[in-house]
């Protein structure tokens, strides 16, 4: 099973390579944005795209309700995790 973090893309790093830098919850990171461009969308236009990231790649545009909401699961997984841990 493969996890997807949603991300928003901030900016294009390197249009040639096709790397953007991701606020992926809080963190800047790079991420390869080469799945998700085409002629419709090129990378020029992914500036502001929310995305899912899996290991550095950006798997797939997502609208920001999709992304608020795996946010909001996400969270509540952390903190049933963290409530486990210290019971």
């Amino acid at each position: 099973m493969c996890l997807g973090i949603p991300g928003q893309i901030l900016e294009i790093s390197d249009l040639e390579q096709q790397l953007a830098i991701v606020d992926i919850g809080g963190v800047r990171r790079p991420v390869n944005i080469a799945c998700i461009v085409d002629e419709d969308h090129p990378v020029e236009a992914c500036v502001d795209d929310w995305v899912l990231v899996h290991v550095g790649f950006a798997m797939n545009r997502i609208d920001p309700e999709e992304a608020q909401l795996t946010l909001d699961m996400l969270d509540e997984m952390a903190e049933a995790h963290e409530a486990m841990a210290t019971t």
